[in-house]
């Protein structure tokens, strides 16, 4: 190359360095090419310019072009009509000389899946099911959002990341069962998915909470302190809201799904109302009464002395229960190997995960798609009649019922037999003639064989709070 054609290069380079440091107008980085933006409804779209500034946006899925104004801070908002499922698009946002064209939209559903490992490990932690299809992974109506591990102390406006094309190499680093939920939505639904995949192995939900919402709640920050500092993961409160949420908090969702919980074994007595928190927070942040989804805490040999996992799944259960627009998956029959805390069958979580939204979201006529839960207790003489919530047709078992323990007023657990009778469980013991409570399951590695007629596992449960 001649020295004439080098200068020529280089004066190139300058002025594009130069425009780029002195552009004023700005999107965040997840408004990018390739993606997803939720169909059916008003979009929340936002940037920044200089202070006053006209701002028009023009979409080739709508006609009257958008208009909004930066205030002082130089922050703009605006809301997108809203579009049918299908693409692609073209968006351009012009703002006194400059303009940012973005292309190669699909308007569709979006869903946010966030948590710690289980959520998080796909093919880089070398799963033989997510490692299989990459050689598929070509489905152009199906769009990935990486979120890098990051935390800050303060609420962050952006994030380092933006949409990706389905390909082996955006799914290398990608949850497996974010990138299945998507896989089998769009299957059953034949619409554009994107999915936003935020997640960190072994964080607690703590940091995944507003700091405020801890710090000002004596009984959640207790529970907080006792969570210990690391170098390999975060465990302030609010430092992964702050960086790995609040950044796209309000980018329109159809759903969040979440798995997580094997952190907090050690402070279950808080789970609950540690769930009901962040949701909640999530919730009002994206001004949006979302769906939430999660994954009961799989069996596993925590060795602990007391069952602290089967409490933090009663505390699982009671969220599923109580906290409206919820549900859980429970997976004890998806684990096989109890010293390893991650389950190697992620397909099949993610499609009971995606049964749920089938079920709710999209209103497909499901029966019993949800697993069943304890709903009360009847003292028949010796033996204890169980009924369950979440439960339309009968109760099942491969063989004998197993993990099944009674007691008396004595508080003393002994092994016992159940029968089914249509949707209840009958339960008795020779042992125990005058019985008062009934656990099932409630250890921390147990894997009982009591199903729904869809094969789903009862969850297990405990009648007595001794």
């Amino acid at each position: 190359m001649n020295l004439k054609k080098l200068i020529i290069l280089a004066l190139l380079a300058v002025f594009g360095l130069h425009q780029s440091l002195y552009a004023q107008l700005r999107l965040p980085n997840f408004f990018s090419d390739h993606m997803v933006l939720q169909r059916g409804s008003d979009i929340n779209f936002w940037g920044w310019a200089p202070a006053s500034s006209n701002i028009k946006i023009v979409g080739s899925w709508f006609k009257d072009t958008v208009s909004a104004k930066t205030d002082g801070n130089g922050e703009w908002m605006a809301k997108l009509p809203e579009g049918k499922a299908g693409g692609p698009h073209e968006l351009k946002v012009i703002a006194n000389n400059e303009s940012i064209t973005l292309t190669d939209i699909l308007l569709g559903d979006v869903f946010l899946c966030s948590g710690q490992s289980n959520m998080e490990w796909g093919a880089n932690q070398n799963l033989k099911e997510i490692k299989d299809e990459m050689p598929n992974a070509n489905n152009p109506n199906i769009r990935l959002l990486h979120v890098s591990h990051v935390g800050s102390a303060n609420p962050q406006d952006d994030i380092p990341n933006s949409w990706k094309k389905l390909s082996a190499e955006s799914l290398q680093p990608f949850s497996a069962i974010g990138y299945f939920i998507a896989k089998e939505i769009n299957s059953k639904e034949n619409i554009p998915i994107g999915v936003i995949n935020s997640s960190w192995g072994g964080t607690p939900a703590e940091v995944w909470t507003p700091s405020y919402l801890i710090d000002n709640d004596p009984f959640l920050l207790q529970r907080a302190k006792a969570q210990g500092a690391n170098d390999w993961r975060p465990h302030s409160p609010g430092s992964l809201w702050n960086a790995m949420v609040h950044p796209f908090a309000g980018y329109n969702l159809t759903a969040a799904f979440w798995y997580q919980g094997e952190s907090n074994v050690g402070t279950w007595d808080g789970y609950d109302k540690l769930m009901r928190t962040m949701i909640n927070s999530w919730r009002s942040a994206w001004n949006q009464d979302f769906p939430f989804y999660f994954v009961q805490i799989a069996p596993f040999q925590y060795n602990n002395k007391e069952p602290l996992a089967a409490f933090l799944r009663e505390q699982q259960t009671l969220t599923a229960m109580e906290l409206p627009k919820t549900g859980m998956v429970v997976i004890t029959d998806l684990v096989d190997n109890i010293k390893d805390i991650h389950p190697i069958q992620k397909i099949a979580v993610a499609k009971r995960l995606a049964n749920l939204a089938s079920a709710e979201i999209y209103n497909h006529p499901l029966k019993d798609y949800k697993s069943p839960i304890y709903k009360s207790q009847e003292v028949k003489g010796n033996t204890i009649e169980v009924s369950f919530n979440n439960l339309d047709g009968k109760l099942t078992s491969k063989g004998d019922i197993t993990d099944l323990y009674i007691a008396g007023e004595d508080k003393e657990f002994k092994p016992a037999t159940g029968k089914i009778k249509g949707d209840k469980l009958i339960v008795e013991s020779k042992e125990v003639k005058n019985p008062v409570a009934v656990r099932f399951g409630f250890t921390e590695i147990a894997m009982p064989n009591l199903f729904n007629s869809n094969g789903l596992p009862v969850s297990p449960f405990r009648t007595d709070k001794w």
